[in-house]
């Protein structure tokens, strides 16, 4: 993300974190938890390739019974359909419903219809990280909250960070759950948390030794997807495993019912930031995060 571009104003109540050199510059391990919403999405893509290093998955065998790889979920070119594209899925999440079993979401979303031959294309798809973590629970034999704690959590020194299982886990966080939104409609796990423990766990993924080298740079190996939507700061966007790649900045931008959050490293800059706002608009905390790594 380019920083020198001029930015639109930001929320006063955005929640920003910095860390530079490997320490917390600004934010508060201890202040309100926060949805994550996609950067979760990082962290799955990094407890999978963990899988890998300790020779438990393997990157390029298809999953059984499936045409698709580990490698080819991780990077959105599998060509599984993505259930949140679903307008059936929207009605029942305005209305409340109580989420679908994830086999209903599957059979519902036809996921063995592909969109396109694995590596034939590339289309976001929630739906393939939902597999991902079925894949990290199946070969764990654990729960994702204890699969993650397990393989990057702990590792990485981040604690006080959860798997939003209910309602009320999400009534805790910052800005409260007052419509009742269920996380479970997050397929593949909703990780709730400080600004300041995802900053951390992402400057950390990125510059200590968690993944070899080879893993790391698969993480940060970029399709290019070409610019960003207009208005925000996304400059030769592409996308790696589980890491969303632009012009001077790794990380992910994620939303979800009643917020937003952009978690990016800016390596000129020589910080990670991340900034969450209770807002819809996901360009807001991308700016907010680029303006914090330029005047940090």
């Amino acid at each position: 993300m380019s920083i020198p571009r001029p930015s639109p104003p930001s929320p006063e109540h955005i929640a920003v974190a910095i860390v530079r050199d490997g320490k917390l510059a600004r934010g508060d391990l201890h202040a309100p938890p926060v949805p994550w919403w996609s950067f979760t999405k990082t962290v799955l893509a990094a407890a999978a390739l963990v899988l890998v290093h300790d020779g438990k998955l393997t990157l390029d065998m298809p999953l059984s019974g499936k045409p698709y790889t580990l490698r080819q979920l991780l990077r959105h070119s599998a060509g599984v359909p993505n259930y949140s594209d679903m307008e059936i899925y929207a009605q029942a999440v305005a209305r409340g419903d109580a989420p679908w079993p994830p086999d209903e979401m599957l059979a519902r979303v036809d996921a063995d219809t592909l969109s396109f031959a694995p590596d034939a294309g590339w289309r976001y798809s929630n739906t393939g990280y939902f597999l991902v973590r079925r894949l990290i629970e199946d070969t764990t034999g654990l729960s994702l909250q204890h699969a993650l704690e397990q393989l990057v959590l702990t590792p990485l020194g981040i604690q006080n960070v959860m798997i939003a299982a209910t309602p009320d886990d999400l009534a805790t966080s910052a800005w409260g759950n007052a419509d009742g939104y269920h996380p479970d409609w997050v397929y593949h796990g909703l990780l709730l948390g400080s600004p300041a423990a995802a900053a951390l766990l992402l400057d950390r993924l990125l510059t200590r030794d968690l993944l070899p080298l080879p893993l790391l740079g698969e993480m940060l190996r970029k399709t290019p997807l070409g610019e960003s939507l207009p208005g925000r700061p996304a400059r030769n966007f592409g996308y790696g495993a589980g890491l969303m790649i632009a012009d001077g900045a790794v990380g992910h931008t994620g939303a979800g019912p009643g917020s937003v959050a952009a978690v990016y490293r800016y390596a000129d800059a020589g910080c990670t930031v991340a900034a969450f706002a209770p807002v819809a608009d996901q360009a807001v905390v991308e700016w907010a995060a680029c303006n914090a790594a330029a005047s940090s």
